[in-house]
């Protein structure tokens, strides 16, 4: 779910880009699709904490409950009793610190000429400026900040009485990211994007179906992973089973490769690759590309676990766990003050002492994007009596704003678009820093090496994007 008011981006505790939200949805007859829906958010959580919410229709009419806060947080098991159907999509959104507001939590659930729909959106809209200026050209009346009711809003506005018609001309007018699940009184939608950005899965479990995010998601609830819903292609299914329809030619697939450093969970697979297998061959490579010598490897968990496994599977220097994550700290954590920062991270990681005193250490993050946080794990480190601290990252310098879907910083608070990479060395206070190439993040995925949106890295963009505001954000305002 994309979001186009101008904001100040997120105080991410670990100083990552910041995924946008996870969606699910269920067709299963006489299975309880909401509570099902409530474990397959709660395998999403890590997409999303800002906001949590679930539909669910019986053939006749649509329910819907949705609140801020995480999932357990949100839904209780009187509320979930509540809510009665064979069918069920589900949202979960990503938290930032800045403006939240429970108008713009998901599903969207809305009444139009043809029904009832509620629509749950992982992506963001590129040509959002232009469609809400036609839309409310026309009429239309926006509630929420999200571009999510803008795709509402373009399928309502179809004038079509045929459903696929309908989607189809929405898919043709809305460009950018977008894996959508969709349900209306009686059938569960699914559709991705012709260029694949976000992932979307599709599962079969006994008599239904469940569409996901992420695999993980589909496990949870005891569904086996069938496929992933393709580029360009709307699946619906009914009581009358389950019909695919590819409705635009897949572009240049563009699958976001941050879904494989850092978003996704390791268990999941990802059009084809499994989570765990690529970061820790993401390890590998760079312990090919950096070699030092050094008494031990250690992960920044959890994002870089796999990662530093593989690097000392490479290497050949002794992996060890340095810094213990507290467990009662989410991937994002709101900062109070500013002076309060030190304290989170050290909240958050927690240093072995006696393992760290004197030691050369080779600590593997998945990436830095302002540089904050590595200069206070580096510190961490000195301040433990580590000799030499080499810091390596299992992603590219990240030098250029994402717009489909992923909540980066804008461009000049990205401190690899700033300065070189020495400057970001010293910076951060360590005595070697290493970048995974691109090439070699690449040559991982062998003939599907073409497949990935990379634009973060290199700025190529596989589609087209209007000149953003200030912020880097989309606007209406």
């Amino acid at each position: 779910m994309g979001k186009y008011r101008p904001e100040l981006p997120g105080e991410i505790l670990l100083d990552k880009p910041g995924e946008e939200c996870g969606v699910f949805g269920i067709y299963a007859p006489g299975r309880d699709v909401a509570r099902l829906s409530y474990y397959g958010l709660y395998a999403l959580q890590h997409r999303g904490q800002e906001s949590a919410g679930i539909a669910v229709a019986d053939g006749k009419r649509v329910q819907l409950h949705k609140g801020m806060g995480l999932v357990p947080e949100v839904f209780s098991t009187e509320q979930l009793s509540q809510l009665k159907g064979s069918i069920a999509v589900g949202h979960v959104r990503y938290s930032t610190t800045g403006a939240s507001h429970a108008v713009n939590a998901q599903p969207l659930l809305f009444r139009y000429a043809e029904g009832m729909l509620a629509l749950a959106h992982n992506g963001n809209l590129t040509n959002v400026t232009e469609l809400c200026s036609q839309l409310m050209a026309g009429g239309a009346v926006f509630q929420s900040s999200t571009d999510s009711e803008v795709i509402v809003n373009v399928i309502a506005r179809s004038n079509r009485g045929d459903l696929i018609d309908a989607l189809t001309k929405c898919m043709i007018d809305i460009k950018g990211a977008y894996s959508l699940v969709i349900l209306t009184e009686n059938k569960l939608i699914a559709l991705r994007d012709p260029n694949g950005f976000r992932p979307l899965c599709l599962g079969r479990l006994d008599n239904g179906y469940v569409v996901a995010s992420e695999s993980a998601a589909l496990g949870t609830v005891g569904a086996t992973l069938l496929r992933d819903v393709q580029p360009g292609e709307i699946i619906i299914i009914d009581q009358n089973g389950l019909e695919s329809f590819q409705i635009l030619q897949p572009r240049r697939r563009s699958i976001c490769i941050f879904e494989y450093i850092y978003f996704a969970r390791p268990d999941s697979i990802i059009d084809g690759f499994n989570v765990n297998r690529v970061r820790r061959e993401m390890g590998r490579v760079l312990a090919e590309e950096y070699r030092v010598e050094a008494d031990m490897v250690i992960p920044v968990p959890d994002s870089g676990n796999a990662a530093a496994r593989g690097f000392a599977d490479r290497s050949g220097i002794p992996y060890e766990e340095g810094l213990i994550k507290s467990p009662y700290v989410g991937r994002t954590f709101i900062q109070p003050t500013r002076d309060m920062r030190d304290l989170a991270v050290r909240l958050k990681l927690s240093p072995v002492r006696e393992l760290l005193d004197g030691k050369r250490v080779v600590i593997v993050d998945d990436s830095i994007v302002r540089g904050t946080t590595s200069h206070k794990i580096v510190t961490l480190l000195r301040d433990c009596g580590v000799r030499e601290v080499h810091m390596c990252l299992s992603s590219p310098p990240i030098t250029r704003s994402c717009y489909y879907g992923i909540d980066t910083s804008d461009e000049q608070e990205l401190i690899a678009a700033q300065i070189s990479l020495d400057e970001i060395r010293s910076q951060i206070g360590a005595d070697g820093l290493h970048y995974l190439s691109l090439e070699g993040l690449l040559k991982i995925f062998g003939d599907s090496r073409d497949s990935f949106c990379t634009a973060c890295f290199d700025g190529n963009y596989p589609v087209e994007v209007a000149k953003p505001h200030e912020s880097g954000k989309y606007s209406l305002e």
